[in-house]
């Protein structure tokens, strides 16, 4: 259908902590899907995890063993505001600090080239010497607004210049009306030309979007 690459999300490979986060034992699935893409040549399949206080944060070295093991890259990406209940709360968030001191207490982690991170949201690192690496996407304690070149457009045709905007760029609209491929270049333009120099989630001000990240995709 046109893919070169895949990202799933996979928060633990325990079938216990898996159905108590998903409401659904099938963990197996999610695993078979997993080795069915890299059967199918969407490789390298990276695999996104997020790591809950409490409920799955001591699982980050099973997390990796599992992925080394089968050629996928981790990266660990800290919980941000984008729940639907509206509860994200900092204290509760387990940071990238903790993530890679828990890492470390089973593999030996090295910086990777930071010169050849550009616009990419993770920080790698390499695994045991490498050549695997292991990535952690720190939006909330080290943004990195300054080096984002993303977009992101919803699975409802919506633009967004930034993870947490609360505003969108409609695109499905104009594009049933009838407007033309200049018109919605233009219309993609205007929705980059005011992204915002960053996420503001470490400001007082910073009001969570109010579409969840479930409800956002893309």
């Amino acid at each position: 259908a046109g893919l070169d690459r895949v990202n799933v999300s996979l928060d633990t490979v325990d079938a216990d902590t898996f159905e108590k986060l998903t409401r659904r034992r099938r963990l197996d699935d999610v695993l078979a899907g997993l080795a069915a893409a890299a059967h199918a040549g969407l490789t390298p399949v990276k695999v996104n995890a997020v790591l809950m206080r409490g409920i799955n944060d001591h699982e980050a070295p099973d997390l990796l063993a599992y992925c080394l093991e089968h050629g996928y890259q981790l990266r660990f990406i800290e919980q941000m505001p984008l729940d639907a209940q509206h509860r994200w709360q900092r204290a509760t968030m387990v940071t990238a600090d903790e993530i890679l001191d828990r890492l470390s207490q089973a593999y030996t982690l090295t910086p990777a080239d930071t010169a050849q991170r550009g616009s990419a949201p993770a920080e790698l690192f390499w695994v045991d010497g490498g050549p695997a690496t292991v990535g952690v996407i720190a939006s909330v304690t080290r943004p990195f607004c300054g080096a984002c070149n993303r977009v992101r457009l919803t699975a409802d045709g919506q633009v967004r210049n930034c993870l947490f905007a609360r505003e969108e760029s409609d695109l499905r609209g104009p594009l049933r009306a009838g407007a033309s491929d200049t018109e919605l270049a233009e219309r993609c333009r205007a929705a980059v030309a005011t992204k915002l120099p960053g996420h503001g989630i470490n400001d007082p001000s910073f009001l969570q979007p109010s579409r969840p990240m479930s409800a956002i995709g893309g």
